[in-house]
Order: C-alpha cells, then sequence, then structure tokens
C-alpha cells in the first residue's frame, strides 16, 4: 500500500519531469505589443531578422537565414513563438555573389 511520502515524491517526480516543457517562454514577448491574426498571437509591429552567407545554393541560403531567423526568436521568446511557417509580414531577399548566396528574412513572430 503507497504511503504518503511515496504519493508525494511520485507527484514531486512528475512535476520536475514536466516543468522544464511548460515553461519554454521566457517571458519577454509581453514587453511587445500583440494582436490576433488569422488565430494566431503575433507582435503588432516587432520583427526579427536572420541572415545567411556563403551557401552554395539559394536554396541552403534559404533554410540557414530561416534557421537564423527561428534560433534567435526562440531564444528571446521561447520556441512557440520561433516557427517561421507561423509568422507575419515575411520577406525575403537572396543574391548570389562570388562566396555564394545570402539571404536576409524579417518577419513578425505569431503563436
Amino acid at each position: 500500500m503507497p504511503t504518503i511520502l511515496s504519493r508525494t515524491v511520485a507527484v514531486v517526480a512528475i512535476t520536475l519531469i514536466t516543468c522544464p516543457v511548460l515553461a519554454d517562454e521566457t517571458g519577454l514577448a509581453g514587453v511587445h505589443a500583440m494582436r490576433r491574426e488569422g488565430g494566431r498571437l503575433c507582435f503588432l509591429d516587432h520583427y526579427h531578422y536572420g541572415s545567411s552567407a556563403g551557401a552554395a545554393s539559394e536554396r541552403a541560403a534559404k533554410i540557414s537565414a530561416v534557421k537564423s531567423w527561428a534560433s534567435f526568436v526562440d531564444l528571446e521568446y521561447g520556441s512557440d513563438w520561433a516557427r517561421y511557417s507561423r509568422a507575419h509580414s515575411k520577406s525575403m531577399k537572396c543574391e548570389r555573389s562570388a562566396s555564394g548566396w545570402s539571404c536576409m528574412v524579417e518577419a513578425r513572430p505569431c503563436k
């Protein structure tokens, strides 16, 4: 028969395992004005940027720029905000030079 102590230990263990997953947001998103757009919560007028350089192909440069954007958004606001596919007001510009392809991306994070 389980004791109160063993039940308490089980509850604490489950809490410690699940809390980091639930606590992904950094709390910094609240400093920006937000609005609902298409069922998502988006920053009203705050953009984030990502870039790439020296890629062998345009496709690789685009992927790298999006990863750069997502990585910084994840660091600042958490992974819920860092999905480029959910972002609004997206813009991407790419160019080819002697050193390879480079891209610049900007978008407003949404979750």
